[in-house]
């Protein structure tokens, strides 16, 4: 491989074509994606370059099991909320959710963009959980279950 195929310039990464993308359980996490990981290699780790716009979500309120997740801002503000607890979040600080620890989720409470990286492992399996929809995600080489809270029960009990 070519070293140089393994380095994005900034005018490279202004010139990506983003990806829009709305979360499948919430119409108002609308955001833009450039998929920096992807442009240079990266299969095991997701590095994406996030742009949200004033009052929309970047994601569903969401907690992994398997995933580690991290964000740092670039520009911008917003309201970060971890285990319902709200908190100012915005240019220079950074978020690490180690897996299975809290759910979480970023919306732009600012007047301007709100644009940050966004890392994460791509493991094969993960689940997750969506508590202010009451779902859960298994996902599985590229299979998506999603089921109610409700219907998840312990089969050892």
């Amino acid at each position: 491989m070519k070293t140089h195929k393994l380095i994005l310039k900034a005018d490279d990464i202004k010139a990506m074509t983003g990806d829009r993308r709305i979360h499948f359980l919430n119409p108002n996490a609308d955001r833009v994606r450039k998929s920096l990981g992807d442009a240079v290699g990266l299969n095991n780790i997701g590095v994406h370059l996030i742009h949200v716009d004033p009052g929309k979500d970047s994601t569903e309120y969401h907690k992994h099991y398997y995933e580690e997740e991290c964000l740092y801002v670039l520009s911008g503000e917003g309201t970060l909320v971890i285990d319902g607890e709200s908190f100012k979040f915005g240019e220079g600080d950074f978020v690490g959710f180690p897996a299975n620890t809290a759910a979480h989720s970023l919306k732009n409470t600012g007047p301007e963009p709100l644009i940050f990286l966004v890392m994460g492992q791509r493991l094969e399996q993960d689940v997750a959980d969506y508590p202010n929809q009451g779902k859960r995600l298994y996902r599985n080489s590229g299979e998506w279950n999603l089921v109610d809270l409700a219907n998840v029960a312990d089969p050892r009990t």
